[in-house]
């Protein structure tokens, strides 16, 4: 069973940056798509970003382009989201999730989600 521990949020003020860790487990392999997503307070959980298994293709919501990087390790078995030039509408908690179907990823139908890692802004 896949295992997903987020880690490297907390408090930044607006402009500042952040780099948020993703450790997968439960898998013998890295031919999977993995995820970035944020649930905002009071609000749904969203996509924010994806990337292929080999790293070649990524693919970010429209409020990340320009200021999120996604990558991932498939050595450690990690995926990365750094967040840059903060914004207060980026508070959230932020989760990460694997999948082998790439619109699954994109879509957030996905099982299994982890605790997330809380990221505020304070402007």
């Amino acid at each position: 069973q896949v295992h997903l521990v987020e880690s490297g949020g907390g408090l930044v003020q607006a402009g500042g940056s952040l780099r948020l860790s993703c450790a997968v487990s439960g898998r013998t392999d890295s031919t999977y798509y993995a995820g970035w997503f944020r649930q905002p307070p009071g609000k749904e959980r969203e996509f924010v970003a994806g990337i292929s298994w080999s790293s070649e293709g990524t693919e970010y919501a429209a409020s990340a382009k320009g200021r999120f990087t996604i990558s991932r390790d498939n050595a450690k078995n990690m995926v990365y989201l750094q967040m840059n030039n903060l914004k207060p509408e980026d508070t959230a908690v932020y989760y990460c999730n694997i999948h082998g179907s790439w619109a699954r990823v994109v879509s957030g139908l996905l099982d299994s989600w982890g605790q997330g890692t809380q990221v505020t802004v304070s402007s």
